[in-house]
């Protein structure tokens, strides 16, 4: 029964850094990239003037009334 908390500690932190790493691998590729691609490509035909005016026409804007 001698040093079994160190040698199950050592599993237990390599297995945690293992899992945790794994994690992060697959919020980064699963999640993250594809997040920046859409933006990416939202972005590359954004036209803002075109949307403030759309936004302006519908009254969303108290600064700006709708004509």
């Amino acid at each position: 029964m001698r040093r079994l908390l160190a040698r199950r500690m050592k599993f237990h932190l390599f297995g945690a850094f293992f899992v945790s790493v794994g994690c992060a691998a697959l919020y980064k590729f699963g999640i993250a990239e594809p997040r920046k691609r859409a933006y990416a490509e939202f972005y590359k035909n954004y036209d803002p003037m075109k949307d403030f005016e759309a936004m302006k026409a519908t009254g969303v804007f108290e600064c700006a009334p709708p004509k």
